[in-house]
């Protein structure tokens, strides 16, 4: 055997060697997608198992001193001042002095017009009136001098010095003076109103604040014209701002007229706001507006509010729950916390289950029910125990749902 043949046995065949590396390759990159595979698999069906609720807020039963709500309504918090600040007259404005948010005192200036013009006018009025206060001194000098020269007249017509025609000439002269100062004093009493008139139409160039508030909106920039109608063809603005009493608020609520029996005049309220649900703010019944609304079937409630906060602003809306004034009658209700009546799964008459939301679980709750809310919008019952006024609780709890299955909340609780 020669060396060229030698050579060739010793060669190896890399192609041959490849082959079961690249199989080994294909079956792990295989069983890595089909792991791939049965994760998402039972990642979407674990998840199309968790089933999507709606809940709601249990709410405290009682009040103060233990009173329970006998009624709940919802309404808005509205102010009883409130003014779009607009100026007397119409005139382009140069200058803007408030932003929202400000809070301006009483009298404080919202705005300047344009007073060319006005200070135009209380100029040429000073002037008349000068004028004519310089034309009575003239005057009152001439009929001093008439005076006198009357009583010479006079004097000397007694002792037959001048004929009677001189002494009545000098009456004349007397008299037409006299005529002429009254008549001055007059056109100075009339250009005395012309000046107040241009002060005033200066002043109206002015927008001043007619109460004290807060600035809500601001309606116009300098620039544009304002007037207090509507004029221009839309381009005429007729409000610089609006201005809010915020010692005004008060809450007025829709009753349902088949309730409206259980309000009286100075009832405590407990005012609970969207925005702060947990927040209790005392309230007292101002008045029941002595109408209805045929088309909604309820009556406007007025409300007072008994504690001031800056985070009550107007159009909040608001719900109220009217409490019991008779002592022992709300001793005599059950206290505890309020859910809606689908909540409630039936395990008896006085006993039940609630699902409360915890971490995005359901966990299950032995509960014992008291007796139906009365005038619970959407029905609903009193908890004794088993469930804490502000836990969130499953709305008809889907069959088969487990203490500690995951859930997934809806959007609108």
């Amino acid at each position: 055997m020669d060396k060229a043949d030698l050579l060739k046995e010793l060669r190896r065949d890399r192609a041959a060697d490849a082959r079961p590396r690249r199989r080994a390759w294909r079956f792990v990159l295989g069983a890595l997608v089909l792991l791939a595979l049965g994760v998402g698999g039972w990642l979407v069906t674990a998840r199309a198992t968790v089933p999507t609720v709606r809940t709601a807020l249990a709410r405290q039963a009682g009040g103060e001193g233990g009173a329970p709500s006998v009624l709940d309504a919802s309404g808005y918090v509205t102010a009883r001042r409130q003014a779009t600040v607009s100026a007397k007259i119409t005139g382009k404005i140069v200058e803007v002095s408030i932003e929202e948010g400000m809070r301006v005192p009483e009298g404080a200036v919202l705005a300047r017009l344009d007073d060319t013009e006005a200070r135009a006018q209380l100029s040429l009025a000073e002037a008349q009136l000068a004028a004519a206060r310089s034309q009575q001194a003239e005057i009152q000098a001439m009929l001093a001098q008439a005076e006198r020269d009357f009583l010479r007249q006079d004097e000397l017509f007694r002792r037959q010095l001048v004929a009677e025609q001189a002494l009545d000439a000098a009456r004349a002269q007397r008299d037409m003076l006299r005529a002429r100062l009254a008549s001055t004093r007059e056109q100075i009493n009339v250009a005395q109103e012309s000046v107040d008139v241009a002060r005033v139409q200066l002043d109206n160039t002015v927008v001043r604040a007619p109460f004290a508030g807060v600035v809500v909106a601001k309606s116009a920039q300098p620039g544009e014209m304002i007037s207090p109608i509507s004029a221009g063809g839309g381009f005429t603005r007729t409000g610089i701002g609006t201005i809010v009493d915020m010692d005004s608020l008060e809450i007025q609520v829709d009753v349902n007229e088949s309730f409206i029996n259980r309000v009286t005049s100075g009832q405590p309220v407990h005012a609970m706001l969207n925005a702060y649900p947990d927040w209790k703010i005392p309230g007292e019944v101002i008045a029941i507006i002595p109408t209805a609304d045929r088309a909604k079937a309820t009556v406007k409630v007025r409300i007072a509010i008994k504690s001031r906060d800056p985070r009550i602003v107007p159009d909040m809306g608001v719900r109220v729950s009217f409490l019991d004034k008779e002592p022992a009658r709300a001793a005599a209700r059950p206290t505890g916390v309020i859910v809606p009546a689908e909540a409630v799964r039936a395990d008896g008459k006085t006993s039940g289950v609630v699902f409360v939301v915890t971490s995005d679980r359901a966990q299950r709750r032995p509960v014992t029910v008291g007796p139906d809310v009365p005038g619970a919008p959407a029905g609903g019952r009193i908890i004794l125990d088993g469930v804490r006024a502000g836990e969130r609780v499953i709305l008809s709890p889907p069959e088969g749902l487990g203490d500690g299955d995951a859930v997934k909340l809806s959007d609108t609780p």
